[in-house]
């Protein structure tokens, strides 16, 4: 190999290593920030409940408190949404970055093909290589989707918005048991639907896009 092709190679392999290290920050600051949004919303959520509890003591759960209650948790109502919308977009990000570090790696093996051996990540940005780069330790199961921060928003704001229906039933004089029936329904309901709408968005990326480097 010449000397100019040896300069060539370095040069790309710094200009890669540079993408690589701008990728991690901006996949670490993303992580981050979205397990902030999700703390506000617990510590939202805690400091409502408290909130109810105390001013329904206060009021003997009369007067003014069913129209502070529906108020306090539809606020927590929102912001669990807005906090659900933005784990969504943060999982599709961080697929982001993992699929353009799997295309830097295809880059290295490439100029390297030695290295290949070492990697315990994928270099294939496919979904088989993307898979491979999350949990290189075999194959992903349910498991890690069930325990994902998305099924966590998943279920806390499906539970949010059963407390808030059946509070608000409730409070405008239907049956306690009937409100709560309803709350328990609409709280199954809406986590069911939110994991159906993260799947949709997931598999509908997998199906329009395509890899550079496939897996062979």
């Amino acid at each position: 190999m010449s000397d100019d092709a040896r300069n060539t190679d370095a040069l790309t392999a710094q200009f890669l290593a540079t993408e690589h290290w701008s990728l991690l920050a901006s996949r670490s600051t993303t992580q981050n920030e979205v397990l902030t949004r999700i703390s506000i919303l617990l510590t939202l959520m805690s400091a409502a409940l408290v909130s109810i509890a105390l001013v329904g003591q206060a009021t003997a759960f009369a007067g003014i408190f069913p129209a502070f209650a529906d108020a306090l948790l539809g606020l927590v109502v929102v912001v669990g949404i807005l906090t659900q919308v933005r784990v969504t977009n943060v999982s599709m990000e961080d697929l982001m970055y993992v699929l353009a570090m799997n295309r830097l790696r295809a880059e290295y093996v490439r100029l390297a093909p030695e290295v290949a051996r070492a990697l315990s990540t994928s270099w294939h940005d496919d979904r088989e290589g993307v898979s491979h780069t999350y949990y290189f330790l075999g194959r992903r199961d349910r498991s890690q989707v069930f325990g994902s921060s998305m099924m966590f928003t998943f279920v806390v704001n499906g539970a949010l918005v059963g407390l808030f229906l059946g509070v608000l039933l409730a409070t405008s004089g239907v049956d306690v048991a009937v409100a709560w029936t309803v709350g328990i329904v609409c709280a199954v309901g809406y986590a069911v639907v939110s994991l159906w709408l993260g799947a949709r968005i997931y598999f509908r990326f997998w199906r329009d896009y395509t890899p550079a480097s496939p897996t062979d």
